[in-house]
């Protein structure tokens, strides 16, 4: 199925009303899809109804326990995995204020307790210094006075201990121009200060390291539960667990090939020197 942001609303209608119309066409009722799938009549009518939406594994045993044909098991499934994806628009955060989308971070940042961030392009708010945020944000409209001040606001949660964070920023990331060079090499210090902090591991992934797959997208894993990608026109928010495995495999992946702690610091300090000359 070709993604389109438009479907992602509408795909949990569409997934409400196929479950429920297969259910029937197997002449089957609630209570006994329900004992089949081990799951509640109540969960299984709030998924008819559309006001849970059914994950993979619970849309997979449903078809299974229906015995569903092959080319309704395609499309369903195809149903189910755009119903747990989420997108969310740049033009939309823009209207609604870029400092409310700092607040939905901060509300993320503070539920989850293991945070992992590929970077492949530039420095993440958590991580940036006042001067890079601001050129960071200088394409969005109106004044970002506010959302300068959120996304600084926001870094007080790497000091927090319960939490374990790790950043893997490619070189390119650490190295572009989003600043003039000597503020760049302020930036690439507070990265190698950064590193200090027990709970947070920052790793950097050298041009001169050799890693098979290419860096596609920016993207951040809270726990196990919720993965967000970038993109030029707005994010997509993946809940379903297979989508969320996925990206931690890449995330390990990356993980293996990057220098972290003294090997870090000695490459930040290289590039920095390199901006300061």
């Amino acid at each position: 199925m070709t993604f389109d942001p438009g479907q992602l609303g509408q795909s949990k209608v569409d997934l409400a009303e196929a479950l429920r119309a297969l259910r029937k066409r197997a002449n089957r009722t609630q209570v006994w899809l329900a004992r089949r799938c081990n799951m509640s009549q109540t969960k299984l009518s709030n998924m008819e109804t559309g006001r849970a939406t059914p994950t993979l594994v619970d849309t997979e045993l449903i078809l299974r326990a229906l015995d569903a044909p092959p080319e309704l098991v395609a499309e369903i499934a195809a149903l189910a995995r755009l119903a747990n994806t989420e997108w969310q628009g740049k033009r939309a955060s823009w209207r609604r204020g870029l400092e409310k989308r700092q607040a939905e971070l901060a509300g993320l940042e503070a539920e989850a307790t293991t945070l992992r961030y590929f970077l492949p392009a530039m420095v993440t708010g958590l991580l940036a210094t006042p001067e890079y945020v601001r050129a960071s944000l200088s394409h969005s409209p109106g004044d970002v006075s506010r959302t300068v001040a959120k996304k600084l606001e926001r870094q007080a949660v790497l000091y927090d201990i319960t939490k374990r964070f790790t950043f893997l920023l490619t070189e390119q990331a650490v190295r572009w121009p989003v600043v003039p060079k000597p503020a760049l090499a302020v930036q690439m210090d507070r990265l190698a200060s950064l590193t200090h902090l027990p709970n947070v591991r920052i790793g950097v992934l050298p041009f001169d390291v050799s890693v098979t797959r290419g860096p596609l997208n920016t993207f951040t894993v809270y726990d196990q539960r919720l993965a967000t990608v970038e993109t030029f026109t707005g994010r997509i928010v993946f809940q379903d667990a297979r989508d969320i495995a996925e990206h931690l495999e890449v995330f390990s992946l990356y993980e293996r090939h990057a220098l972290f702690g003294e090997e870090a610091r000695t490459r930040l300090g290289e590039w920095a020197d390199s901006c300061r000359s």
